[in-house]
């Protein structure tokens, strides 16, 4: 099986991307070569991992960015 974006050479990454309250961003994928949120079809705040991600506490407020269909 090979994802759609694989087969049309779409610039991607099939890690999950964790972003972070300071701003910063990490990727699951360790070959991961840019952080930018358009490559990433998975995206999670850092507050909403089990166990916490210890960068800091859930922000008081939250924005949710517009997903691209």
């Amino acid at each position: 099986m090979t994802c759609k974006s694989c087969l049309t050479g779409l610039d991607h990454c099939h890690g999950t991307l964790v972003r972070h309250t300071d701003g910063g961003a990490d990727c699951t994928d360790q070959g991961c070569a840019d952080l930018d949120i358009v490559r990433h079809d998975l995206v999670i705040e850092c507050h909403t991992i089990e166990g916490g991600c210890g960068c800091a506490d859930e922000p008081a407020s939250y924005v949710e960015l517009p997903w691209a269909s």
